[in-house]
């Protein structure tokens, strides 16, 4: 992939060099980290029960620590301090790379708003190690990258791109790409108004159909990220070979049944909330081909069709 040289965004906030010490509200853990706290923040007790259960179950699922994701009991306090991190100059290539993939991103994204008479604002995005506050807690680097509808921000500790590249085999500057893009997708079905209308469905739906909807909400970031990279190589021509098939390894890699199978040997259909390898694949493949927003409505669509 091609990247070096084009404007980098200004919406990238180096943390790096800090560290969180102490206790303080924790932040439910995942890529859905963001979601979850937003709704936490205004459910009722029964739904705060409904999604603390759903939190085991993925760190069941996904072989996180529980107690990595609630470090502390509420009303704890935390203390952000500086530490003695100097990046290696490879790692301050990865912060030179996530600040332009934002960039790319940034200027994509307007021009298609702006084409569909939407109002454009860019997201944020927070680069970390190990732990970081955010206004619904504590964020740790066993939670992957999110997006926080809250506050409009991305949250990364670019560790994650080791373990994806090791622990699932999707290396590549592109997978990388996609995995940002992916976010980006969220902030912008944030101003679409789609993420609070899937929100708004928290404790009024059985737990299997808002999952469903969590699905929808999942595959048609992914096809957002291939609308990106659709007219982000019309503007940059910033593919090359194999960055396609990078893309494709990592959206396999994460699916929902390649996950459970990997953790706990089996698949359990009523628990996803990503949706399958060959679903992700096959959205982002429908972004990238198409590059039309028209093209992804997944919400419309029977859900054993998507």
């Amino acid at each position: 992939m091609r990247w070096k040289g084009r404007k980098q965004s200004t919406h990238v906030e180096d943390r790096r060099g800090t560290t969180v010490r102490g206790g303080g509200r924790p932040l439910a853990g995942g890529a859905v980290g963001g979601l979850l706290f937003a709704l936490f923040r205004r459910g009722s007790g029964k739904t705060k029960m409904i999604m603390i259960v759903g939190v085991i179950a993925a760190c069941l699922i996904f072989k996180i620590n529980p107690i990595s994701l609630f470090m502390s009991v509420p009303g704890g306090t935390s203390q952000v301090v500086q530490n003695s991190y100097t990046p290696s100059a490879k790692e301050q290539e990865m912060l030179e790379y996530l600040k332009t993939l934002k960039g790319d991103n940034e200027i994509i994204w307007q021009k298609i708003l702006a084409s569909e008479g939407i109002r454009y604002r860019p997201a944020k995005m927070v680069v970390y190690r190990e732990r970081t506050t955010t206004p619904g807690g504590i964020a740790d680097a066993q939670m992957g990258p999110f997006y926080l509808p809250v506050n409009e921000t991305i949250y990364i500790d670019p560790s994650f791109f080791n373990e994806l590249a090791t622990r699932f085999g999707a290396e590549g500057d592109f997978a990388q790409a996609y995995v940002i893009a992916h976010e980006v997708g969220h902030h912008i079905q944030k101003l679409l108004g789609l993420t609070d209308k899937v929100h708004s469905q928290q404790g009024r739906i059985s737990k299997t159909d808002y999952n469903q909807l969590s699905v929808r909400l999942e595959l048609q970031a992914d096809f957002l990220a291939g609308v990106f990279a659709h007219h982000a190589q019309e503007k940059f021509n910033f593919l090359e070979r194999g960055d396609i098939e990078e893309a494709m390894r990592a959206a396999e890699a994460i699916g929902d049944d390649r996950i459970q199978k990997h953790s706990q040997g089996h698949v359990q259909p009523d628990l996803f909330t990503h949706g399958t390898s060959a679903k992700r694949k096959r959205w982002f493949m429908r972004g990238f081909e198409s590059g039309r927003l028209a093209d992804g409505d997944t919400f419309s669509i029977r859900y054993t069709d998507l």
